[in-house]
């Protein structure tokens, strides 16, 4: 999962960052309000962590923000303001779950991982993708193509994840790239090349076609029929 945490403390949001990523998310940081509202926008994370107190736009005015814009990703809101009527202006601010500070990162990863399984249970079958002959649970990071079970890396099932969702669509190696680093990777060496030759092998072995197309000069595409010609 992508995960956005908007935290102006950077002891804090390198705390957060640490466990977010050794639990095995994507995760990026933004230090304001404006700057958590602009990446909030682009609408590719499964989850906010929002600090209450923020510089220039504070968490209350962020999140009203994303739900007067009918964004509906979860949102775990901490703060160290912790009174009943402060919880309930966040609540009804339209943040999902609310943490008071000091907490155990232990809790801020159960509940995260709550608000993410309830996203999942009411996107029904959102994370179940099917195109063609191959079948993509992202959850477990498992395909399946005629019958058989292939098992992907985390970033191998994010890239075809964006693949599947834009079938027969040009996907570019920035979309890929936006798909499954963060913002602070530099990429290099021919990440993109690299990973999708190993998803290839990995969907490809034993089968006549490959369902990844390069692009030249663009990027991939998923294609659910043999290349002609």
């Amino acid at each position: 999962m992508r995960i956005l945490v908007v935290e102006d403390d950077a002891q804090t949001a390198a705390y957060l960052l640490r466990g977010l990523t050794e639990s095995g998310h994507i995760v990026d940081i933004a230090n304001d309000g404006e700057a958590g509202l602009g990446m909030a926008l682009e609408g590719i994370h499964d989850a906010l962590i929002v600090d209450r107190r923020l510089p220039g736009l504070d968490g209350i005015g962020l999140i009203k923000a994303l739900r007067a814009r009918q964004r509906r990703v979860p949102i775990l809101m901490l703060s160290a303001q912790a009174s009943t009527a402060q919880k309930v202006e966040g609540l009804q601010a339209g943040c999902d779950d609310y943490l008071a500070k000091p907490y155990a990162f232990a809790e801020v990863l159960a509940r995260l991982d709550a608000l993410l399984r309830g996203r999942e249970q009411t996107s029904g079958a959102a994370r179940q993708l099917e195109v063609g002959e191959l079948r993509l649970d992202c959850a477990t990071r498992t395909a399946v193509r005629q019958g058989r079970v292939i098992t992907l890396q985390h970033r191998e099932a994010l890239l075809l994840e964006k693949l599947m969702r834009h079938s027969g669509q040009v996907v570019t190696r920035d979309m890929l790239l936006d798909s499954a680093w963060d913002y602070a990777f530099d990429p290099n060496d021919n990440v993109i090349d690299k990973h999708i030759h190993r998803l290839r092998r990995k969907l490809d072995e034993g089968f006549d076609y490959s369902l990844i197309r390069t692009v030249p000069g663009a990027g991939y595409s998923f294609q659910v029929t043999p290349a002609q010609g």
